[in-house]
């Protein structure tokens, strides 16, 4: 964390890698003023910072729930869909003929069962006229709701039969983006093979993995900064603290919910969370223009009393513009804010000692 700033006269050396074990000569000559900045410790930039998987509040993968060849897929990977709308067809010559056998069965069973229904009635008339005992009334009284019952198996086995039909056709349960297609046209599914995976843009959120010693220090209302994959950031919606830990792991569930937003991440893409009200780790943070890169090297121009040197660092993550300083700075050290400056400075200073040699 920058905590001041400083313009001073500077001795200029030779630019020098830490890593490389190099020193600073001896003589050195008085450069022009370069402006510096005076690093400590850092708080882990506010709060701690985490990464996060993006989930669709509302996703699904729908499944055949009956068996049959693909002959049409209406929808891909990517597109938008209505609720209700068409997905994928399958054959259905097979469901086709179980509805037609269901409903013959049903005619046949309603046939019996009108049958039934007057022998019952003419029977009901002779037995109030005690014209037929009273066993060969039960019989016949019997037989009708024999036949009732059989009317009403038919009648589910019938409904049965069409929905069987009716999942030939694979429809949106609700509006969204196809996320992923897991069949070709032509291809023989069975009961339970995954066919589409359907999310809904509209609600996102994250899940966090936190440990417990981090969970007791965050405060869900304090709210979260969420930083997505394309660098923007917004605010979270909510936090939701699981109840329970898991036992193994020892850390606790956070959800994050996100707001709406014009252009939504994709689930399955990270995110990185910054819970605030929670300290975070220290370390020095310096912004991405005081560092130079030198092939595969990356350093900063450090100026201390006897110049300024270029020294090698170990670089971790990016963050609003800043960068982490893993290795290679101490608290307390003044880096050149201008690097084009520090530069300019130590080739100036190079060319004053020349001249003065000569």
């Amino acid at each position: 964390m920058i905590v001041a700033r400083n313009c001073a006269v500077l001795l200029v050396c030779g630019i020098v890698f830490a890593a490389c074990g190099g020193k600073p000569p001896a003589a050195t000559v008085a450069g022009p003023a370069v402006a510096t900045v005076t690093v400590a410790a850092g708080d882990g930039a506010s709060g701690m910072w985490w990464d996060g998987v993006v989930q669709a509040v509302e996703q699904a993968v729908l499944s055949a729930q009956t068996s049959g060849r693909v002959m049409q897929l209406a929808a891909d990977v990517d597109q938008r869909v209505d609720a209700g709308a068409v997905l994928l067809r399958l054959t259905d010559a097979e469901q086709r003929a179980a509805v037609d056998n269901a409903r013959a069965l049903l005619h046949s069973a309603e046939a019996q069962l009108a049958d039934a229904a007057n022998r019952f009635q003419r029977a009901s008339s002779l037995a109030e006229q005690r014209l037929i005992s009273r066993d060969d009334f039960d019989r016949i009284r019997a037989a009708r709701d024999s036949a009732a019952a059989a009317r009403d198996a038919a009648a589910a086995q019938l409904a049965q039969a069409e929905q069987q039909l009716a999942y030939t056709v694979v429809r949106a349960p609700y509006a969204g983006v196809v996320a992923m297609r897991q069949v070709e046209l032509g291809e023989t599914v069975a009961p339970g093979q995954p066919l589409y995976t359907l999310y809904a843009p509209g609600r996102l959120r994250l899940e966090v993995q936190l440990p417990q010693a981090d969970v007791e220090m965050l405060q869900p209302q304090a709210g979260a900064s969420i930083t997505l994959p394309d660098g923007r950031q917004v605010p979270a919606a909510k936090l939701i603290v699981y109840p329970s830990a898991d036992p193994l792991a020892h850390s606790t569930t956070v959800r994050v919910l996100l707001p709406a937003m014009d252009r939504p991440p994709h689930p399955g893409q990270t995110a990185k969370v910054r819970f605030a009200g929670a300290a975070g780790p220290a370390g020095i943070w310096l912004p991405e223009g005081m560092v130079v890169e030198r092939g595969e090297l990356s350093g900063a121009y450090v100026v201390d009393a006897g110049g300024i040197v270029l020294r090698q660092l170990r670089l971790g993550q990016h963050r609003d513009g800043r960068i982490e300083v893993i290795a290679g700075l101490a608290p307390g050290e003044r880096v050149a804010a201008d690097p084009v400056a520090a530069l300019q400075a130590l080739q100036a200073g190079r060319a004053a000692a020349v001249v003065r040699r000569d």
